[in-house]
This record gives structure tokens, C-alpha cells and sequence, in this order.
């Protein structure tokens, strides 16, 4: 998901897409008085939710996420190490029975949840990390992604055990149905009102940054191959396909994801190994700078805690382990056994962080992109203690572009490509994640579903239309503030995941729980 923090990443973007910014400068727009007034008023929350931890850098919604992370891998006896295999399998679909209730395979629902996480993040967030933590960032970005495979697996493990399921086959999910009926379950009765508070959040996220800031993104992009045009018609047609594809329901949103996200996913993948073999004698270097940058803050601004912050940040903001999100789209699987989709889900964070983030730090590294100080080795920082580029200054895509680049000149329009097909299907899942916590507030129908996939497309257009800085940061604040009260119910509804967990892997062993395939 793209967050307050990619916001910089994103400004980046004037580097290589000025057309947009040229654009943007004109009068103002309706777009902009509504992101004064949301300045004025919504300023505090967001200040609360982004402020950072006494006497550090480090904002209290990383640390919330990333040591519910730890507490979730020690609870659960580090599963997203133990149940590797069990789930590729899974997802392969050799336990998949045809039979179950859902309405999308273990496949599509990890489809349509990693399209909702993997995009400009993994291609200009990394470059941010490592500019400003130094290559020992990519370490603790790749731990905190392997702690984070394991709150994956215990919210979407809950999104599928109380999710309602209804006669037309259809179901609805995610931690708004856990915190409800599963804490009300446990005896607590205070669940209803967190998970009234957790659908608001969420609806306010989807059409913030789940939805606006990638319809502007997406104009960015075109815009710096074809130049400059008005917004608005990037939105209208962005709005169309993206309606074409969402008024079909989940199963017309599986069919997309699980073919978008495989090529673009592979197609940046390969990219970045293709670069890593022509600088193969360079990738030992470049695990000694992680290594190095790590433990002993070798070119980190701030030294060791430096890269910690920003590797965590990183990956906290990446793939959105806590959030709870992902639990919607896992809900739909088709599944008796809660369990198995918990399982499928714990490959999110590791192909998400540790393998994309992980590319794309690798190529920054290992293609000399930073300058460094030929005496200390360290990077040279300009005065807002950033890395200084060898691209004059470049940063956020801009840099990941020039790393790419400097072994394919065409890497431009791959990367227009990509950041287009990011943002279409983190719109398209959003849609689906807002949605459901529509539903949840106003009700189950087919009118008000239509009145939500409306009001999402509208907001499309607004999006690509205006520059709504202010609107962007309180809905990234509201995506967040998911994840506190998401995290206070996974504290809680722990002990359940680790039942469902002994039963599971027991009836595994005994071969209760057998192969279809």
C-alpha cells in the first residue's frame, strides 16, 4: 500500500514526470480548497497517528506493527518458517477441495491481497529507505517482513473463521466480522464498537489511498510518456475500466488480479535479476554494505538506528501485515479450514518485501546509484542527511528509474508500465476492501453495493484530477488507525488462531487431512 511515507517517494516523481507538475500548478481547484479544509481539520489526527516515539525517528505505528510482529512469531513458534512448504502447496491447490464454501481459490485470494500491497512502494519507497538508511536498511526491511509473515497469517486465519457465509454462495470477511463475533465470543463487549470503528477507517482508506492517490500516480506515469494532458481524462477512463472490472463482484476481480499480478511481479522480478547477473561481481560487495550498514552503520545517516528505522518503516509500510486488510480478500477463499488460508497468506510479506523490496535495493546498490567517500566507504549526504545520487539528486522512483536504467535504457517506459499496473490493481482490491466495510455499516444489497462502487469510481476522477496532499494523509492516517484497532483484536484472539492451529497440523499428521491432487 502506498502510505504518508511513500509521499515523499512520490514526490520524486517530478524527476522524471515534471509534465505532471506543470499541470498541477495551474489555479486552484475545487480539489484544492477541499485539501485546505481537510488541512485545518483533520491535521491533529494525522499528527497523532504519524508522531514519532519520545526521542526517537521511529513513529509508535511502525513499533505497534512490528512488535506485534515478533510477539505473533514467538506466540506461534515462528510458523512462516515451519509452514513454508504447507503453504506453497496450498496455493498450488493439492488441498484445495472443490466442494468447500468461498467463492475464490487459495491463488486468487493471495492474487488479489498482494495487488493490493506490491506497487510503488517496492519501486520508490526502497530507493527513500536506502537513500536515507544506507544499504544496511534492506536487512532489517527483509527481517521485518519475515516477522511480518506471521501477523498475516494469524489476521486472515480470523477473517476466514468468522467470516458470514450466505446462500447465493457469496461471503463477507476480515477483521471487522472477527473483532465483532469473535470477540464478543471470547466475552468482551466492546468488540462491535472496534469493528465499527475499523469499517469507517477502512472505507475512508480505500477512497483515499487506495484509490486517489493511485489514480494520480497513474496520471503521473502516463503523462511522462505521452506529456501533459488534463487529469480529468485519465480519470474518466481510469474510472470506466475500473468499474468494467469491479461491478462483476470479487470472483471478476480474482479473474483480473491473478493475471495482473503474476506478469508484473515477474516482469519486474526478472528485470532486476537480469541487472544482478551482468553485476554479478558486485553482489558480494553489495551484501557486505547490507551487512556492514546494518550492524555498524557504515554510510547511515544516524548510524545502526537509522537503517533500523527505515528498513522497519519500510516494510511496515509495504506490506501491511496488521493493517488488516489483507484478511478481507483471504475471507473469500474457498476453504472449511480457516487455517490453510492463514497459511497462504504468510507468503504476502515474503514476496512483497523480502523478494521485491529486496530487488530493488540490490540493483540501487549494486549499480552504484549513491555517491560514496572513497576514503571511509561511506555514502555522501546532502544537508537534509539524505544519500546524494549519482543522478544530481535524484531519489524516491526517480532513483530506482536511473539504477534500472543504467543497464536498460528503455526502462523508462517498463517502469511507466508498471506503476500504471500497481496502481490499477491496488485500486481494484481497495475497491473490494472498502467495499465489504461498507456493507458491514449499511448492510448487505445490491443497491448499496452499486452506491459504493459509484462513489468509489467518482473519486477516481478526483483523484486524477487534483493535488489533494491533505485528503491523501488523513485517509493514509485512517489506513493506519486500521491496524491499531485491528492489532488490539489479534492480542485478543490469539488463543483461537492457536487452537484452529493444533487441531490442524495433528489431523495433518494423522492423514485426516489429505491431498485432492
Amino acid at each position: 500500500m502506498k502510505t504518508k511515507f511513500m509521499r515523499a517517494a512520490f514526490a520524486a516523481m517530478a524527476v522524471l514526470y515534471a509534465p505532471m507538475a506543470m499541470a498541477q500548478d495551474a489555479a486552484p481547484t475545487v480539489g484544492d480548497r477541499i485539501n485546505d479544509i481537510f488541512a485545518a481539520s483533520t491535521g491533529w489526527f494525522v499528527s497523532l497517528i504519524f508522531a514519532s516515539l519520545p526521542g526517537t525517528n521511529i513513529p509508535w505505528i511502525v513499533g505497534w506493527l512490528v512488535i506485534a510482529a515478533l510477539v505473533f512469531s514467538l506466540y506461534f513458534g515462528f510458523i512462516q518458517f515451519r509452514a513454508f512448504k504447507h503453504s506453497i502447496q496450498l496455493v498450488k491447490g493439492d488441498y484445495s477441495d472443490p466442494n468447500d464454501a468461498g467463492e475464490v481459490s487459495h491463488f486468487q485470494a493471495l492474487a488479489t491481497a498482494l495487488s493490493g500491497t506490491v506497487g510503488l512502494g517496492n519501486i520508490a519507497g526502497v530507493a527513500v529507505a536506502v537513500g536515507i538508511g544506507g544499504a544496511g536498511a534492506t536487512f532489517w526491511m527483509i527481517l521485518a517482513g519475515l516477522l511480518g509473515m506471521a501477523t498475516k497469517f494469524t489476521e486472515c486465519t480470523l477473517g476466514v473463521k468468522y467470516r458470514n457465509e450466505y446462500a447465493d454462495g457469496s461471503v463477507s470477511g476480515g477483521p471487522m466480522y472477527y473483532l465483532d463475533k469473535g470477540l464478543k465470543e471470547r466475552g468482551f463487549g466492546f468488540g462491535k464498537i472496534m469493528a465499527i470503528l475499523f469499517a469507517v477507517f477502512c472505507v475512508l482508506g480505500s477512497l483515499g489511498g487506495g484509490n486517489m492517490f493511485q489514480a494520480n500516480q497513474t496520471h503521473a506515469a502516463i503523462t511522462g510518456v505521452t506529456g501533459a494532458y488534463p487529469g480529468w481524462i485519465t480519470g474518466v477512463l481510469l474510472a470506466a475500466v475500473v468499474f468494467a472490472v469491479i461491478v462483476g463482484g470479487l470472483k471478476s476481480i480474482a479473474q483480473v488480479t491473478e493475471k495482473i499480478v503474476p506478469f508484473m511481479g515477474i516482469l519486474y522480478v526478472v528485470s532486476a535479476l537480469v541487472i544482478i547477473l551482468m553485476n554479478l561481481n558486485h553482489v558480494a560487495e553489495a551484501a557486505r554494505e547490507i551487512f556492514a550498514g546494518a550492524f555498524t552503520g557504515l554510510g547511515v545517516a544516524g548510524g545502526i538506528a537509522g537503517a533500523l528505522i527505515q528498513g522497519f518503516r519500510r516494510a511496515a509500510f509495504s506490506n501491511e501485515a496488521g493493517i488488516g486488510s489483507a484478511a478481507i480478500a483471504h475471507s473469500a477463499v474457498r476453504t472449511k479450514e480457516p487455517i490453510t488460508e492463514g497459511f497462504v497468506s504468510l507468503l504476502e510479506p515474503f514476496i512483497d518485501t523480502v523478494v521485491i523490496c529486496t530487488m530493488t535495493s540490490l540493483v540501487i546498490i549494486i549499480t552504484g546509484q549513491l555517491i560514496t567517500d572513497p576514503a571511509t566507504g561511506n555514502y555522501v549526504l546532502n544537508e537534509a542527511g539524505t544519500a546524494i545520487a549519482t543522478q544530481g539528486g535524484t531519489s524516491g522512483v526517480g532513483l530506482t528509474a536511473a539504477a534500472f536504467s543504467s543497464a536498460f535504457g528503455w526502462f523508462n517506459y517498463v517502469l511507466a508500465i508498471a506503476v500504471v499496473l500497481f496502481a490499477f490493481s491496488t485500486m481494484i482490491s481497495w475497491s473490494y476492501y472498502g467495499l465489504k466495510a461498507w456493507t458491514y455499516l449499511f448492510g448487505e444489497g445490491k443497491g448499496k453495493e452499486l452506491t459504493f462502487k459509484l462513489l468509489f469510481c467518482f473519486f477516481i476522477i478526483v483523484g486524477a484530477a487534483s493535488t489533494m496532499g491533505a485528503v491523501l494523509d488523513f485517509s493514509d492516517a485512517a489506513l493506519f488507525a486500521m491496524g491499531v484497532v485491528n492489532i488490539v483484536g489479534l492480542y485478543l484472539l490469539m488463543p483461537v488462531v492457536k487452537r484452529e492451529l493444533n487441531s490442524y497440523l495433528s489431523r495433518l499428521k494423522s492423514g485426516e487431512i489429505h491431498k485432492f491432487k
